[in-house]
């Protein structure tokens, strides 16, 4: 199995860690060829404005929205949340806008705003859930299956083959949404 992990900015390099460990391949996207024979993604955390702007620069961005939209999984932490999210609340911009939610950026604040705390992801656990300027969801369409949320904030979901989070589970030594995401690509 290969799974491409978006490097173009933000935090890819732990993803990438935590796939090797779980026994995947993995390919480090950082040009349109980068694309090709990838049977997940990763879209990380980091900042959504930037990475957006330079997915349209390298060329990447309407073959990896046309690749999801197709049906190609994808994990997507924080940052790459509101790539995904249809519609951004405090934002005009849309990027890929394949996950049909609406999200809040800096919903918890800015970086002082950061936290740490534990919940359940779906039937995982006792998870820790790591927030670093992170949005929440604040709408989902009915298709949507919400996973986890924090103070009734809606922090997890998935739709078909999207995975959406606003915390970030590579920054734990907790691989269970990771090993979840390689589960899916597998079915």
């Amino acid at each position: 199995m290969n799974i491409g992990v978006l490097a173009v900015q933000g935090a890819f390099i732990e993803h990438k860690h935590i796939m090797e460990k779980l026994g995947a391949n993995c390919t480090l996207i950082r040009q349109k060829k980068d694309l090709e024979n990838i049977d997940g993604i990763i879209l990380p955390g980091g900042e959504s404005t930037v990475q957006g702007k330079l997915l349209k620069q390298l060329d990447m961005f309407n073959i990896i929205k046309d690749k999801i939209a197709n049906g190609l999984p994808v994990l997507a932490t924080c940052a790459g949340l509101i790539l995904l999210a249809e519609n951004i609340e405090n934002d005009d911009r849309k990027h890929l806008a394949t996950l049909p939610v609406t999200v809040k950026r800096n919903a918890y604040g800015r970086q002082l705003g950061s936290f740490e705390t534990r919940d359940s992801f779906g039937d995982i656990k006792d998870f820790p859930l790591v927030f670093i300027r992170a949005p929440y969801i604040t709408n989902v369409s009915s298709e949507v299956k919400v996973l986890s949320t924090v103070d009734s904030n809606i922090v997890g979901v998935e739709y078909k083959n999207q995975i959406g989070l606003a915390f970030h589970p590579e920054m734990t030594d907790d691989y269970r949404i990771h090993q979840y995401f390689l589960d899916k690509i597998s079915q």
